[in-house]
């Protein structure tokens, strides 16, 4: 890094991190290493009571009630799913007081319901978050916002039109490893943004959506029909109700449940708006259980140039039959460093050319003869000096103190902008930028072109 770099970074980080010594990098720290602990800015207060109803009380259903009502003067009320087993576990959990019914709208109509929280299969994103902010309510919608591009922006239309509080549920934008990634990706520590690549594997029954289903599933304990929506009517089969994920018609498959993190997270850290080209391939390799979508998938994306960044190449991978037992990564690649990210820490290390290119090892000198060879030394020696060509390697560390909870912190900022108007992490507008490319990969690989983008306008171009 150039001195001027230097100046601006130490200008820019401005850094809330205490170096508190040796540390836990959850995934990517070693031994010895110091590590960098991030605490947020400052607490979250509770002035008004907030009631919220959740529409979908499946496994995300569940763990998003949980956080929000960790908030302070958050208050759980009302909850609607289309399986009477889920209705009954959440007076189970949440008591016997919790209002249930298997039609949302019912939610929407009540005066002691402030916020509602989106929970359901993909294909009802768009619905009821609509009908919720046309309702007066707050919405905070699970990603992907949306499983159709067009969906998106009658989502966006109608916070535009109606000022609700909208919010995605995409909890990374709210982690304050990412605020701190993002800090030092904007001073410059990295260099040049060229390459950022990801993966996120799994091999296992559950992680590969395989889902368990209740025994008492039947057309009596669940409104199949209604769960259909505008898709093909099918007789009733508990694997398309329990296991959405699997197929088209109601999930976005690997890139609307996985691809959309590590979009959400680049975006948010780069300032990018999207790429302009995306091309995707795969196979469906080992779980033929029924689903019409791959197990596996790469997609590449190239993102243009802009005021925000440099023109570079993502590569985004998704392998749910991985004998190796599955891992996962991202790293932001730039011209004078990495930074590797962890879920809720991120490493950066720097590999910086020297200004002499060396000689000797696979190289031509070694093709000289011994008088050039020496003439070669002295010339270059005179030139570089006798001790340069040595790389210069760092590295550092930052993590989110232990129990951190960065799905907490997105609650919190939802809440806090229901309070105060303060404006939401993550709106409509980000969370179709996020989504759009994950639903354009899904394109791409079904029709197995290269698709382009505009990431401005937000659509797929001819």
């Amino acid at each position: 890094m150039s001195d001027q770099s230097r100046r601006k970074f130490i200008k820019h980080i401005g850094s809330t991190a205490a170096l508190l010594g040796i540390g836990q990098l959850a995934a990517l720290g070693k031994e010895n290493e110091p590590v960098t602990i991030l605490q947020p800015e400052k607490p979250f207060s509770a002035n008004d009571k907030i009631r919220v109803a959740c529409v979908g009380m499946g496994i995300m259903g569940f763990g998003d009630v949980d956080t929000a009502i960790k908030v302070p003067g958050v208050e759980f009320v009302a909850a609607a799913d289309l399986y009477t087993g889920h209705l009954d576990r959440v007076k189970e959990v949440y008591g016997p007081q919790i209002f249930t019914t298997r039609d949302y709208r019912e939610l929407l109509h009540r005066k002691d319901i402030d916020a509602i929280i989106v929970a359901t299969p993909d294909h009802w994103h768009d619905t009821i978050s609509i009908a919720a902010m046309e309702a007066g309510k707050a919405v905070y919608c699970e990603k992907p916002m949306v499983q159709q591009i067009e969906e998106g922006h009658k989502v966006i239309a109608t916070q535009q039109r109606t000022k609700a509080v909208f919010q995605v549920g995409s909890q990374r934008v709210s982690s304050i490893a990412m605020a701190e990634a993002r800090k030092r990706y904007q001073a410059g520590e990295i260099g040049q943004l060229n390459v950022v690549e990801a993966r996120m594997d799994r091999h296992s029954a559950l992680g590969a959506w395989q889902y368990s289903i209740p025994t008492d599933a039947s057309p009596a304990t669940v409104d199949f029909d209604t769960f259909l929506k505008d898709t093909a009517k099918v007789p009733f089969d508990a694997k398309r109700f329990f296991r959405w994920r699997n197929y088209q018609a109601y999930g976005t498959g690997i890139p609307g449940d996985l691809f959309v993190h590590l979009i959400s997270g680049l975006h948010f850290i780069t300032g990018s708006l999207g790429p302009t080209s995306i091309y995707a391939s795969g196979n469906l390799v080992q779980w033929k259980d029924g689903r019409d979508v791959p197990d596996v998938v790469v997609a590449i994306f190239d993102y243009p140039e802009t005021k925000e960044h440099p023109a570079f190449q993502m590569t985004l991978r998704v392998n749910f039959a991985d004998g190796s037992g599955g891992g996962e990564y991202t790293r932001l690649i730039g011209t004078e460093g990495v930074m590797e990210m962890g879920w809720n820490d991120f490493k950066i290390k720097k590999h910086k050319l020297p200004e002499a290119p060396g000689y000797g090892g696979w190289d031509t000198f070694r093709t000289f003869t011994e008088k050039q060879q020496a003439e070669y030394v002295k010339d270059y020696n005179a030139r570089y000096g006798a001790n340069s060509g040595k790389p210069v390697e760092t590295s550092s560390n930052y993590a989110a103190p232990a129990g951190y909870d960065d799905r907490l912190d997105h609650f919190k900022n939802f809440f806090e902008s229901i309070r105060t108007g303060k404006a939401v992490v993550e709106d409509a507008t980000f969370g179709l930028r996020a989504a759009g490319p994950a639903l354009v990969t899904n394109q791409s690989y079904f029709s197995k072109k290269q698709l382009r983008w505009d990431p401005v306008k937000m659509k797929v171009l001819a």
